[in-house]
């Protein structure tokens, strides 16, 4: 429901009658308009109740490389062993610091879009992990397609990857 027109219980503004008036609709327009969107915002919120959706709870842990749990905990901080091991091989602490920062900011921003899409009913983290998922099954289909490209002596630029790629 539009949050312009309605309000939070399923009813119509009145600003939103008063515009639709002054664009020319009746009243009991408006009024079958205003009552079957309540009906229909009454039913959801029903449903929301007895049989709501599932929503899966991703972090941006959840999307961190294998590497990266290895070396950063779950807010983006660098794991004590990372660094005592980093150290060892002569990374700068400004170098740490300085990926401990990107990686909190990322967990950050991962945090306020994904609180951001929940507010309008959008579950950011199984959105991407449904992306995430698509994008690693289509691969293989996407190399087998280019194999026989490549022996149908298809022209390079309609190739998916450089022909000269190992893969």
């Amino acid at each position: 429901m539009n949050k312009r027109e309605f309000n939070s219980d399923g009813s119509l503004k009145d600003e939103a009658r008063q515009q639709m008036l002054a664009t020319g609709m009746s009243n009991e327009a408006i009024n079958d308009y205003a009552l079957s969107l309540k009906e229909e915002y009454d039913e959801w919120k029903h449903l929301d109740q007895t049989d709501p959706e599932p929503w899966p709870i991703y972090t941006a842990y959840d999307f961190f490389t294998e590497q990266e749990k290895k070396e950063f905990n779950r807010d983006g901080s660098l794991r004590p062993e990372y660094v005592e091991y980093a150290r060892k091989i002569g990374i700068s602490e400004s170098a740490l610091e300085h990926q401990e920062w990107r990686k909190r900011n990322e967990v950050e921003n991962y945090d306020a879009v994904s609180a951001e899409h929940a507010e309008q009913g959008i579950n950011f983290g199984e959105e991407r992990m449904k992306e995430r998922i698509e994008d690693s099954r289509t691969y293989a289909q996407r190399r087998r397609q280019m194999e026989q490209d490549l022996r149908n002596f298809e022209p390079e630029d309609s190739l998916p990857f450089d022909k000269n790629t190992s893969y």
